[in-house]
């Protein structure tokens, strides 16, 4: 996707995590790879058409693993503009010069390399005993079989132009364009992505697979991939709830931004993981039974294409905006489709997960600050903490104002990038309300509300009085706190109460002597801890 230059050095000043940023745009790749049964050596051409976006640059480089015992991608030749050029190939990366005084303009640029990937395309055995190739890019293993600008900064269009033995079938990102028998009984496959999107995103996934088109979303078509000896658990499972999944993030985020939705059982991913258009799960996903935990798993990685593929973090310290809205529009999902109780009951066990997350890991943020270890870009905070945060914001402005702030989000950023200010200013405009110390509350701080205190009925008064204390670590956190006080005769009175300080006192008259009070009824907050009374 093309910048221009000023939004090139905005981009570079707001991003935060470690990986070093070059004046160039990756505009478009075309990678041509020939796979073979005979071994596990990947055979590529990547065509890569980019920007310059600063004059006078003389080299850049792209990311691409080079050989280390026995694995790795060794270049044989480097064009730009179809011209050789002497190349650099080392720690990862490979050095490509540019001409003098080279203008702000664009180039092709073509690698030719071969090798065996160490990791990123996995190549070997299903549990059936069948030879199968998928990726495996999550988060910066692109760069083990493609030459790539491996950040989630830079988004693509991109061609997989894939020459196979025939009796493979190969998915892709995007609409297929092409499939051509050859001699030798191979078949080139082309799979062509209109859409940009961040390389970890890229698929590829090259086995026997049983095929099943189910259907279609506002053209767009719909199927499921299973190795197949699994075709029929496999169809059973996967064609509920997808087109469910997909009507309900359409109708209320916006549109479907990619030309196909393939379901994959893959061999490379434990659980789902959800490249643009092409979702890949682990093999165990097919079960036959329409088990509850992968059909939500399917429901996740479909929230993706939204929250992740289409709105893309600008670095990996926001990788919330991806996995915490994944993590909260599932359960919003679950609340549609299955109903409330279902959705409460995720809540709450997210919940504990926070709260047992921050006993073990004290002062984690769910922001990082400028994160260089990628092993730690996502933790359960990511995605629980995260999905939290969205619930809590829309009880705090309203569910029409966040399901309008949602929609404007996702119209601006859509097939782009965006950071979390980003998202709190628009959230703030539909709220019709500052939400910076909300953001930085629950994003910036580690922790979460620990709530002590005690209540008394003070019959003569009709009254109940209640001394509430914040007990975490740190300053007080700021939030409503909904009560619920309960009677003998088994009818209860909710009241909501706001707190801002270490220790308040409250008084809320009473239609008789109470015999508990339960915080946060309603599943809004949160927090842990209870009132006792006195």
């Amino acid at each position: 996707m093309s910048l221009t230059l000023v939004s090139l050095v905005l981009l570079a000043a707001a991003s935060i995590d470690k990986y070093p940023r070059q004046p160039i745009d990756v505009v478009d790749y075309r990678f041509a790879l020939e796979l073979t049964d005979s071994s596990d050596i990947v055979a590529g051409e990547a065509t890569i058409d980019l920007w310059v976006t600063r004059d006078s640059l003389a080299s850049f480089w792209l990311d691409l693993i080079e050989p280390t015992d026995g694995r790795g991608m060794r270049v044989s030749a480097v064009t730009v503009d179809g011209a050789p050029v002497a190349f650099r190939h080392a720690a990862g990366r490979l050095e490509i010069p540019l001409p003098p005084g080279m203008a702000r303009r664009r180039l092709a640029v073509t690698v030719s390399y071969r090798g065996i990937p160490a990791t990123g395309l996995l190549i070997g055995n299903n549990r059936h005993g069948q030879r199968t190739f998928f990726s495996d890019n999550w988060p910066d293993k692109t760069r083990h079989w493609l030459p790539v600008i491996d950040h989630v900064s830079d988004k693509a269009t991109s061609t997989f132009a894939v020459t196979a033995p025939a009796h493979y079938q190969v998915i892709s990102n995007g609409a297929l364009a092409e499939t051509t028998d050859l001699p030798g009984d191979r078949r080139r496959t082309i799979w062509r992505q209109s859409v940009p999107i961040a390389p970890w995103l890229f698929a590829l996934g090259v086995a026997r697979f049983a095929v099943q088109e189910i259907g279609t979303h506002h053209g767009a078509p719909v199927s499921t991939w299973v190795f197949a000896p699994d075709r029929d658990a496999g169809f059973h499972d996967f064609a509920v709830p997808s087109l469910e999944a997909l009507a309900f993030y359409h109708e209320r985020i916006g549109a479907f931004a990619y030309q196909k939705l393939a379901n994959v059982q893959s061999n490379s991913v434990a659980g789902g993981m959800e490249a643009a258009s092409s979702i890949f799960y682990s093999a165990g996903s097919v079960t036959g039974r329409r088990d509850k935990r992968w059909r939500n798993v399917i429901v996740h990685e479909i929230a993706h294409q939204w929250w992740g593929n289409s709105v893309t973090e600008r670095d990996w310290d926001d990788v919330w905006l991806s996995e915490g809205f994944a993590t909260y529009f599932t359960l919003l999902f679950i609340e549609h489709g299955y109903g409330r109780d279902e959705f409460v009951d995720g809540l709450r066990k997210s919940r504990q997960t926070v709260i047992d997350f921050d006993r073990a890991n004290p002062g984690y943020r769910v922001i990082h600050d400028q994160l260089a270890d990628m092993s730690k870009v996502t933790t359960r905070q990511t995605y629980e903490k995260g999905g939290w945060t969205l619930h809590m914001l829309r009880e705090q402005i309203g569910s029409d104002r966040f399901w309008a702030g949602i929609r404007e989000y996702y119209r601006i950023h859509r097939d782009g990038h965006a950071s979390t200010d980003d998202f709190r200013k628009v959230m703030e405009r539909s709220a019709g309300q500052p939400l910076r110390w909300f953001f930085d509350q629950w994003l910036t701080r580690g922790g979460s509300p620990v709530i002590g205190g005690t209540w008394r009925h003070d019959r003569r008064a009709e009254t109940v009085e209640l001394e509430v204390l914040q007990t975490q670590s740190g300053p007080p956190f700021r939030f409503p706190l909904e009560l619920a006080i309960r009677f003998a005769d088994g009818s209860s009175q909710v009241e909501t109460v706001t707190l801002r300080e270490a220790r308040q006192r409250f008084t809320i008259a009473v239609k008789a002597a109470p015999t508990a009070i339960q915080l946060d009824p309603n599943v809004r907050l949160l927090f842990s801890g209870e009132l006792t009374a006195r």
